[in-house]
This record gives C-alpha cells, structure tokens and sequence, in this order.
C-alpha cells in the first residue's frame, strides 16, 4: 500500500481518537450540570408563578415630605431669628419676629377711636335726659296753655247771651273771643314745641346707634390690627428641620414671601410612579420592600398608603391633548404613595427628594383581574337579555 493511501485513513482515525476522548466522567458532570439548570429553570418558573409574577417594582420613586413654606402675613424688617439652617424645630416654637412697632401704633390708635366712639355715645345718652326733661317740662307747659284756652272758651260761652242781652258790652266779648283764639295759638305753638323735643330725643338716639357703630368698626379694625401685631412673630407650624431659609436680619419682606421651610422628616413617604400596566393588582395596604440609594444594602418595608385618582400627566400644568394633532402611544405612569415603615435611625438619614427602588407584593389581589373579567363576561351576556 502506497503512502498516499496510507495519509487519508490516518486522517479518518483522528476524529473517531478525539471522540473517545470525552470520558464518562465528563459526561457525567455535563448530564448533571444539565438537571442543575433544568431544575433551577423550574423552580424559577414555579416561583414567578406562584410569587414573581405578583412583585411590581419602579425605580421611578422618591422620598417626599409635606414641606411647609414659612411666609409672613405682613410687611416689614425682620428683628430678630430665633432658627439657623437644618435645625430642628418644635410646633409653636418662634422662627422669627418682624419689627412689630408700626403695627403696635395701629393698635393704639384703634383703641382711641373705640374711646372716642365710647365717649360720644355717653354724651348723647346724657343729652338725651336733658332732653327728657324737657319733653317733660314741654308737657306741663301744653297742659298750662290748655287750661288757659279751656277759661279763654268759657268766658266767650258766658259773656256772649250777657252781650246779646246788653248787659255786658261788645267789646268785652270781642276781647273774651281774641283772648281764646291767642290761647288757642299758644297750645298749638306748645304742642309743636313737645313734638320737636322728642324728635330731638329721637335725633340723639340715631347719634347712639351712629357712635355705637363707629365703636364696633373701630373695634373690628382693633381685631385685625391685633391679627397683623400677632404675625410680627412667625411660628413653626409642625414639627420638622429647617430647610431653604432666606431671612436674613435687617431685611425688608413682603408678605407672602417665601422666607424659609420647615420639613416635617418624620412624616416621610415614597411616591412611587408605577406604570398603568402594574396598577391591575395595586391595592391599598398591600406590603412594599423599599431600597434606598443612600443607604446601600438595607431593605425597608412600608406599604400602599393610597393610589392617585390619575395620572401624573393629568395634574400637570399643561396636560397633554392627544386628540389635536398625530398620536403617539406612550405608557403612562400613576402616582402610589407609599408609607414608610422605618425605625429613627433610617429617618435621620432619609431627606425629600432621594431616589428608591419600591417593589409593591400584589399577591393579596391575585384573583382582582379574573374577578373583574368574570363580572364583565356576566354583564355582557346579560345585556341581551335585558335588552
């Protein structure tokens, strides 16, 4: 046999060598690596099914707090700063006093009308007794004039059959007729003198009722001017840590200027904005694994606090209108605020605004979706029916 003969059947018993070079050994470990992965396959299966599937998570979260903006009612210098930057602070506790004299003068000068307004209600209750008196001095002056009118009269009645009989003149009788018309004249000017005093007396009861409500605007304007003297000195409304001072000493405010912050930090919570497509199972109450970027390692728990009646895009300044020009489907997210369940050591270290990664378990409501696509097929086959 030739040697070119000799080369291709040398070259055939290479690959059948390398063959039976994978022992049994080597195909044991390979056969078991196999069952590992296959088995590890199917209790990952088995636990999405069971747990997996149920765990929602974001990484779209935040740590938030109910900041309270300080701004002041009033205008003016700030006196005095009672709070430095981060400290922390009780509710009441004093954060800063403006200047507060002007708003003192206010008061005072208030408190001088009310007296004044005091002073003239006494003085037209005192006229009014004088004029009492003298409706009353008026009265017994009208009862002299009729008196006097009602013997002017008689006289008249008794002269007039003596002068038609001629035993008394007639000129008697005219003076006894001009005597009773003057008497008539003077009951009719008394009685017009006591109806201007007691119109009087009802001028100077209207002069009461004016200065009575002079005393009660002014005493209102003393009320607000107390109001504005009491918010010389801004208090904490909660508990918190300062944060975002501006105020400074010797500054002129304005009111409504936002002057610092307070951070209630043991009122935090996580907003979680989950995607509409995790929502189906998010329920209230159901328990949340929270990890913080700040603090590597450590796993929080909380659990949902509440779910926003929409999306963020809805409560934005400018909510999108997807029905005014070409649209384009993007998922959107909803607003999940989380309670924080942490011990005070986690609180010192949590501050608004700090990223998380919530992972929400919804295994509590694993039947919400069959539920909801059971009702529906039942409402839908009955909508014939009622039709």
């Amino acid at each position: 046999m030739s040697s070119d003969e000799e080369q291709p059947k040398s070259e055939a018993a290479a690959p059948a060598k390398k063959r039976k070079g994978l022992s049994p050994r080597a195909r044991l470990i390979l056969l078991a690596l196999a069952a590992v992965a296959l088995i590890a396959l199917v209790i990952w299966f088995i636990h999405y099914q069971t747990r997996g599937r149920f765990l929602e998570e974001t990484n779209d979260a935040y740590v938030q707090a109910d900041m309270v903006t300080v701004a002041p009612k009033i205008s003016g210098y700030i006196e005095k700063l009672y709070v430095v930057e981060n400290q922390m602070v009780k509710a009441g506790a004093p954060l800063l006093r403006i200047d507060p004299r002007d708003y003192r003068a206010q008061t005072s000068q208030y408190q001088a009308q009310i007296a004044i307004a005091d002073a003239n209600v006494e003085n037209a209750r005192a006229t009014i007794r004088e004029q009492q008196a003298a409706v009353r001095q008026a009265q017994a002056e009208l009862g002299t004039r009729r008196a006097d009118a009602q013997f002017a009269h008689a006289q008249v009645q008794r002269y007039t059959p003596l002068a038609a009989s001629g035993a008394e003149t007639r000129e008697k009788l005219a003076n006894l007729r001009t005597q009773a018309e003057q008497a008539d004249q003077a009951v009719a000017a008394q009685q017009a003198a006591v109806e201007s005093a007691r119109r009087r007396i009802a001028a100077l009861e209207a002069q009461v009722r004016q200065a009575r409500a002079q005393g009660s605007a002014a005493a209102a304007q003393l009320a607000a001017a107390n109001v504005n003297l009491g918010a010389t000195l801004i208090r904490a409304s909660v508990d918190g840590r300062i944060g975002n001072k501006s105020a400074e000493v010797g500054s002129f405010v304005q009111a409504g200027t936002r002057l610092m912050s307070v951070v209630p930090v043991q009122n935090l919570y996580i907003t979680a904005n989950f995607k509409e497509t995790q929502l189906g199972r998010m329920r209230p109450g159901q328990p949340a694994r929270i990890k913080v970027d700040a603090l590597p390692g450590v796993v929080l728990n909380g659990h949902v606090a509440s779910v926003a009646p929409g999306t963020g895009g809805e409560f934005s300044l400018l909510p999108p209108q997807n029905a005014t020009g070409n649209f384009t489907k993007i998922v959107q997210r909803v607003p999940v605020r989380i309670a924080l369940d942490a011990g005070d050591a986690a609180r010192q270290v949590l501050v608004p605004g700090l990223s998380v990664t919530v992972t929400v378990d919804t295994i509590a409501a694993k039947g919400a979706l069959e539920r909801i696509r059971d009702q529906e097929e039942r409402r839908r086959d009955q909508a014939p029916a009622a039709r």
